[in-house]
């Protein structure tokens, strides 16, 4: 089948098959203090550590596949770790955020595709808590704002490389990677 005609359905089949570990994620404590309007900067300063715990692990296995993706991709305006870092600074956290223990092992190109379908997508999500973060009163934070004016684009970036790299062979691999993350990021989030 040609990518073109493949593409929806793997878009169409992780957002079906990741929605119950995407909802999971979506009761952590932050986003229920953000939804309740009680958001705090030590609440955003926990999140982003433990934001950190899983996107560092996860940018360090990307660099180490980095060639799987080509010269055209932009792969190192993606890294969105010392964003974070920054944003802690900011707020005063002190300390070196913790790593999310059993982090999955990335090693496929198909495994981090389905991983980057869950932090590329964070991206989107992330100018929405930006600006309920402004309501608030609590600093910018340069990690929730995503690629900024260039966050549409980059997501439609990936949408067509994902489309173009998902096959017959390996859309299950992508679909359970996916799975994975969202799952490890909701134990994650919602570990005391």
């Amino acid at each position: 089948m040609p990518p073109a005609l493949q593409a929806p359905g793997i878009l169409s089949r992780l957002r079906t098959e990741t929605r119950p570990s995407h909802d999971a994620v979506e009761l952590n404590p932050f986003n229920q203090a953000l939804a309740a309007g009680t958001v705090t900067a030590a609440d955003t300063a926990q999140f982003l550590a433990r934001m950190h715990g899983i996107i560092a692990p996860f940018e360090a296995q990307l660099r180490q596949h980095a060639a799987d993706f080509g010269p055209t991709w932009e792969l190192n305006e993606r890294f969105r770790a010392h964003f974070i870092l920054a944003d802690l600074h900011h707020l005063g956290y002190a300390g070196t955020p913790p790593l999310c223990p059993g982090f999955p092992v990335l090693a496929t190109r198909p495994a981090l595709l389905g991983a980057l379908y869950v932090l590329e997508g964070s991206t989107l999500g992330g100018q929405v808590i930006a600006r309920q973060l402004s309501k608030a009163g609590i600093p910018a934070s340069r990690y929730f704002q995503g690629y900024g004016p260039l966050t549409g684009p980059r997501w439609k970036a990936f949408c067509q490389l994902l489309t173009e790299a998902t096959t017959e062979e390996n859309e299950q691999e992508i679909v359970d990677s996916a799975i994975t993350l969202f799952t490890t990021l909701a134990a994650w989030l919602n570990r005391p």
